[in-house]
């Protein structure tokens, strides 16, 4: 009897609060809180290794490109005639057409072979990762939940509804992306030209010695601001669509608390739900475009450390 009259004010106030479109924005599209992990783990040298939503996001997608693209190789692999059908057909064409479009003309025929695996995996991956954040799985889950298995607040299963699914939206995932092209791109030069010969690449050679004090630096700040570059474009442009996409959404909520239930079906009909399916298809689009982007830009500054211009 004492715990509705101890939540009583609590509920009073979130009722006068009435909708909050930041709150509910930031929510779908941040990580889940490190409080409330998914799965405890200790803090090692002041880094807290607990398993948050994104974390879960990224084992997820991982296993789903892995398992998918494994079977469907395999099948292909294990037909008589050798010649790929649907789905295999599918990813024969992605592939040959990065490795002849894309790796082969910025890299090289000569070390096509020995990137090719890694710049695939960054497509396929930032793909699936970016694709399963438009899927209302976890939206699908709450309903189910609110309805039908009516879990407790600290149960598992309701801390891994909250949180983003979009793991490239986090700028921590997209960061670490980039930091695997950036030791690439040292590798490449290294492999191609020999540790000592790959730094002294980074300026051109026969120049006066004061421009050097110029260039250096330049070059050096160049260098870091590539996988810079990389980290915000990709989890900027994953983020800023969602966020959009949100706030198209709430105008429901907000004009059904103004206008009442018939404005807020209103403006649902008339404008969030239309406005919402056309950026939705653009959605689609930025997804494909930004795997591609990343991979492209990937392939472009391992060619760049391989064959010096300036």
């Amino acid at each position: 009897m004492m715990l509705p009259q101890e939540h009583a004010p609590a509920a009073a106030a979130a009722a006068e609060q009435g909708f909050n479109a930041g709150e509910m924005i930031i929510g779908h599209v941040s990580n889940s809180s490190i409080e409330h992990p998914l799965i405890n783990l200790p803090t090692i040298m002041g880094v807290n290794l607990s398993v948050t939503k994104h974390v879960f996001m990224l084992w997820l997608v991982a296993a789903l490109v892995f398992v998918t693209v494994t079977a469907i190789v395999r099948r292909s692999l294990k037909r008589a005639e050798l010649k790929p059908s649907g789905a295999a057909s599918g990813i024969e064409v992605i592939v040959e057409y990065l490795r002849d479009g894309v790796i082969v003309p910025n890299i090289g025929e000569k070390w096509a072979a020995t990137w090719t695996p890694m710049i695939l995996t960054f497509f396929f991956f930032i793909l699936g990762a970016n694709a399963i954040g438009l899927l209302p799985i976890f939206d699908t889950l709450a309903l189910l939940d609110r309805w039908v298995l009516h879990t407790s607040e600290d149960s598992w299963f309701r801390h891994l509804l909250h949180g983003g699914a979009t793991a490239t939206g986090n700028y921590n995932v997209t960061a670490g992306l980039a930091i695997v092209t950036f030791l690439a791109i040292i590798v490449a030069g290294t492999r191609a030209h020999g540790f000592v010969k790959h730094w002294k690449n980074l300026v051109p050679h026969g120049l006066p010695a004061p421009l050097y004090v110029l260039l250096i630096p330049m070059e050096i700040v160049g260098m870091l601001v590539r996988p810079f570059a990389l980290t915000m474009r990709l989890a900027a442009n994953m983020t800023g669509g969602h966020i959009a996409l949100l706030a198209i959404m709430s105008f429901v909520f907000i004009f059904t608390e103004v206008l009442g239930a018939a404005g807020g079906v209103g403006i649902g009909v008339g404008f969030s739900i239309p406005l919402s399916v056309a950026l939705s298809g653009l959605e689609i689009i930025v997804v494909l475009v930004q795997a591609y982007v990343f991979t492209l830009l990937t392939a472009v500054f391992i060619g760049m450390a391989i064959h010096v211009h300036h």
